[in-house]
């Protein structure tokens, strides 16, 4: 069963739509969330429209927000929870993403995903496991999920931007390296950002370098 997911968006600055960003938001947040971020980027990004979806369970850890997936040692999930709950949300993030590109007549290379925390987490799963190559991903914040699993199961290799705080206290810094390495030895094209003194968060330094990733690869001009 496909789960229909909550959603907010910004419209193009521009009025016509020639690319797509998704953003994904993290644990225990929302969709608005991140949505602010189309004001930096759409300025610099003016035929692209943004979109960002609530995650289709209420977070056991914050009633007010929500979760793509349960985590065990916030929530005292099992791990068969939280894998199932994983590859249910996958399922349910990929049907949003088709209905997205066909309600703006887009194909799939015009659309990046930006994600923070387990949003970048679920962004750098599903993004390898489509049938056709996304634009890229911007992932803030996050890891790669069972690293050991992707070559045997990536099907395409969009290009992947890694951003991390040096202080992040919630998803350690160290995780930005381990997804990098594993994303590499698998033969995508990786890009990391180091956001200097800041802990779990997105930097402005971190924003200009997802801008640059963005502008480089959707079909905005």
């Amino acid at each position: 069963m496909t789960r229909v997911l909550d959603f907010d968006s910004r419209a193009a600055v521009a009025g016509s739509v020639k690319s797509l960003v998704v953003l994904v938001h993290g644990y225990g947040a929302d969709g608005a969330d991140l949505l602010g971020l189309a004001d930096p980027l759409g300025a610099h990004l003016p035929h692209t429209a943004f979109v960002a979806p609530n995650a289709p369970e209420r977070c056991s850890g914050n009633p007010f927000g929500y979760q793509w997936f349960p985590i065990p040692w916030l929530d005292g999930s099992s791990e068969a929870a939280a894998d199932a709950g994983l590859m249910q949300a996958a399922h349910d993030l990929n049907a949003f993403l088709d209905a997205q590109l066909a309600h703006y007549a887009l194909p799939p290379e015009a659309l990046a995903l930006i994600g923070f925390s387990q949003g970048s987490m679920i962004s750098l799963h599903i993004a390898p496991r489509r049938a056709a190559p996304l634009a890229g991903v911007v992932a803030f914040s996050g890891r790669l999920l069972m690293p050991e699993r992707l070559q045997a199961e990536a099907r395409v290799f969009p290009s992947i931007l890694l951003a991390h705080g040096d202080q992040d206290p919630v998803v350690p810094f160290e995780d930005m390296a381990k997804a990098g390495q594993a994303l590499s030895d698998s033969g995508f094209e990786t890009f990391g950002h180091v956001m200097r003194g800041t802990g779990h968060g997105i930097a402005p330094d971190g924003l200009s370098a997802a801008l640059q990733f963005l502008h480089a690869r959707l079909p905005d001009a």
